[in-house]
């Protein structure tokens, strides 16, 4: 005669099946996600000629500092703020790493000292309030303009906002999924993406107060 398993043990089971069937969701979903997100990645500029009150430069790839002082010397805005230098580093160093002369565009240029995206959007923000600019045309890496655009989106919602990416060398963005190494900055960069989703979700629940009760 067959012995039949303890309740225990069949509770037991149930449980760890949900909780694979609950995992398997959870990475599908997040598969999903992330290449949703790698879709987000733009594939060049989209609007290379309208003109904003500031050029935006998040500093962090040999590239970007470049363009943003190519496009301000094209016109399309009178002000450049690089957000993220370290500090210290004075301006006509700046123009002097990327060979431009600094007499040119020195009284033209402000930098920052952020350490995050986070925090080059709130000193972006802050910068752009003291200038009272409405518009800015935002420099980044590619892979880095979806979380850039998520978070000064949320910081400044009342800017008009002109994604200029500029394309490492290094980051293989066309097939990303078959570089190790474009493959792991891709993910992390979901995963930044997701954590910043996540906290403007919660600051948003936080802020908002519960009804009053009716007398």
């Amino acid at each position: 005669m067959a012995m039949k398993r303890p309740v225990h043990h069949r509770g037991k089971n149930r449980i760890a099946i949900k909780a694979l069937v609950g995992a398997a969701v959870v990475a599908i979903a997040w598969m999903v996600g992330l290449i949703e997100f790698a879709g987000l990645v733009p594939q060049g500029v989209q609007d290379k000629t309208t003109k904003t009150d500031a050029i935006v430069v998040l500093t962090g790839g040999s590239r970007r500092l470049g363009e943003g002082l190519e496009l301000l010397s094209q016109g399309l805005a009178g002000k450049l703020f690089i957000s993220g230098v370290y500090g210290g580093i004075e301006v006509k160093e700046l123009l002097q790493i990327v060979k431009r002369n600094p007499r040119e565009r020195e009284n033209q240029i402000s930098i920052g000292n952020a350490t995050n995206t986070t925090g080059n959007a709130l000193e972006t923000a802050a910068w752009m309030a003291t200038k009272k600019f409405s518009s800015l045309r935002l420099v980044t890496a590619a892979y880095h303009m979806p979380r850039s655009l998520l978070e000064f989106r949320y910081t400044m919602p009342g800017v008009t906002l002109l994604p200029n990416p500029v394309y490492p060398e290094n980051v293989k963005q066309d097939r990303w999924w078959a570089w190790p190494g474009t493959a792991a900055l891709m993910i992390s960069e979901y995963n930044k993406y997701l954590f910043a989703h996540a906290r403007h979700w919660t600051d948003l629940m936080l802020s908002k107060k519960p009804p009053g009760r009716q007398r």
